[in-house]
């Protein structure tokens, strides 16, 4: 339909169905994780920026982390590179890191600032290394090798190099960034008390940023509707206990896992709501907080 002839009433359904969550989270603090499709889709990347802006300017306090996989595996396959990745984590040197450290903390973080810019926002760009923001360790993993006979049930620990853990974070300049105005963007790359720079899975940076700042909600987008139960239907509405009882009993498995718990142990730490929605519905966080429907899985501590 052409933007012109959109019947009048439509909008004033939608500004009217928008206003009493307009009013609920006006001075609010929204944490987006950003990262899948909507990161690399012409379409929804405009569509991104634009949503982020609204907020802001409707008196919402987004703050942005962002993911960047695909990026990374690309320059390292142009600079001949190998990726391994262990447990879905990739495997990071010395070398990677500082691969890891220019798409994340350059080109990926800048081109988002410069997508919100042009929307007609104030964003402004960091990593965790930035005034000290993430404070990270090492991440060990453990992994049952598959040569081990069954009576040797001990895992294996394996070092990852730079991948890291969030040990703390600082809200100090993101709370200054936004009481200015500005809309913080972050690279997730910690950094530990020697100086060592770490890569940190961006959804689980997202959900310590959100647990520290004390977030009104955190909205991880994803490539998928949202959570489902066994028979492939969207769970839209859930409480973390319920969530619990769904990994318990396996519906929750696989690649989902990690995610749900990043958002779970967030609901479970102070932020008040997480979202996982579909980053391939193009204004799916606009729809996510401003609408009655939704575009995905809400959680809660709700009883």
């Amino acid at each position: 339909m052409n933007p012109t002839s959109r019947d009048p009433r439509v909008v004033v359904e939608v500004l009217s169905e928008a206003l009493p969550y307009i009013q609920q989270f006006s001075g609010k603090t929204v944490v987006v994780k950003y990262g899948g499709n909507a990161m690399t889709e012409k379409t929804l990347i405009d569509s991104f920026a634009r949503n982020i802006v609204l907020m802001k300017e409707v008196g919402i306090n987004p703050v942005v982390v962002h993911g960047g996989g695909p990026q990374i595996g690309e320059l390292l396959t142009k600079l001949n590179i190998e990726s391994r990745f262990v447990n879905g984590m990739r495997v990071t040197d010395a070398e990677t890191m500082d691969v890891v450290e220019m798409v994340l903390g350059g080109l990926v973080n800048k081109s988002i600032v410069n997508l919100i810019n042009q929307s007609g926002g104030k964003a402004i760009g960091l990593t965790g290394k930035d005034g000290g923001q993430i404070r990270a360790r090492q991440l060990k993993v453990e992994q049952q090798s598959p040569e081990q006979s069954p009576e040797m049930t001990a895992a294996e620990i394996i070092d990852i190099g730079h991948v890291g853990e969030v040990e703390h974070i600082s809200t100090e300049l993101i709370e200054l960034l936004a009481a200015r105005d500005f809309i913080p963007v972050i690279a997730p790359i910690g950094v530990d008390d020697q100086g060592h720079s770490y890569n940190i899975n961006a959804d689980l940076v997202a959900g310590k940023v959100a647990e520290a700042l004390g977030a009104e909600k955190l909205m991880l987008l994803t490539n998928v509707a949202g959570l489902m139960d066994g028979e492939g239907h969207v769970l839209t509405g859930l409480t973390t206990a319920q969530v619990d009882a769904l990994i318990a009993d396996g519906t929750i498995h696989g690649g989902m896992l990690p995610k749900i718990r990043c958002a779970l142990e967030a609901v479970k730490g102070g932020v008040k709501s997480a979202h996982i929605i579909d980053g391939r519905v193009a204004h799916a966080t606009l729809l996510e907080i401003f609408t009655n429907a939704g575009v995905g899985t809400l959680i809660t501590d709700a009883s």
